[in-house]
């Protein structure tokens, strides 16, 4: 271990710098919950709706490419779970805090890299992805499915996507043909009939595009009918695991 953290530009930082910083921020959230009647109102569930605002503002600034706007949003999250730990520090049916937090996520980085932590030799990037998730497989020995850990409130889209991620990483067969979708008329929309065509984002953003078009000129919400598709998928998924034991 170190108490040392490299920069881009190939400096150095000490953590000695870097705790003063958080205990700063620490300390200030135990004030404002002591002193401000909006706060002192809040719960995990009413933050939610500020977490995820500020988390789709993150994705925002790290997509515009503007550092300032990269740091000003990190920080919003980082208070985000600054808040959700101190008010669990304050819950006797919780009894946790930021250090606990930290701890847990300090923990768990050290687990899933023993290429770093623990001697194993990991040089690939494929290599890299197998030590992972052998170690990540470990912790989550106890489930009984592959579905199981899958957040549902995900956007659809979002859900469907590490669904089939980890059906095909379970090498699990499941109906699930790749899509043969028209056009539906969108101005420069690909002109393909399978995925197989698809060979960038740009492509595939069009071709996306194109479903929800033609779900919004038949009066449906794609972002309903995908979501339910997933998780009869889900139940697929779970049917056939119960069928193998």
């Amino acid at each position: 271990m170190t108490d040392r953290i490299a920069r881009q530009d190939g400096s150095e930082a000490s953590t000695a710098s870097v705790l003063p910083q958080l205990s700063r921020l620490v300390v200030a959230m135990e004030d404002v919950l002591d002193r401000c009647v909006w706060s002192r109102t809040m719960t995990h569930e009413s933050l939610l709706t500020y977490l995820i605002e500020e988390s789709y503002e993150l994705v925002d600034a790290v997509e515009s490419g503007i550092a300032d706007d990269v740091r000003e949003e990190l920080a919003d999250v980082l208070l985000q779970v600054v808040f959700h730990s101190a008010i669990a520090a304050r819950e006797p049916g919780e009894g946790f805090g930021i250090e606990d937090v930290a701890a847990s996520a300090a923990d768990k980085m050290i687990r899933r890299h023993p290429h770093v932590f623990a001697g194993v030799e990991a040089p690939t990037v494929d290599d890299v992805l197998r030590v992972w998730s052998a170690a990540k497989a470990a912790e989550k020995a106890d489930r009984e499915s592959i579905m199981d850990g899958l957040p549902s409130s995900l956007p659809s889209l979002a859900l469907a996507a590490k669904t089939i991620g980890r059906i095909d990483r379970a090498g699990l067969y499941t109906d699930v043909p790749d899509a043969d979708v028209p056009d539906a008329d969108v101005p420069g929309a690909p002109s393909t009939g399978t995925t197989g065509a698809i060979t960038d984002e740009a492509t595939l953003g069009r071709l996306l595009l194109g479903i929800t078009a033609a779900a919004s000129r038949a009066g449906l919400d794609p972002e309903r009918a995908l979501r339910r598709a997933t998780v009869e998928l889900q139940d697929e998924v779970r049917a056939t695991e119960s069928s193998r034991r």
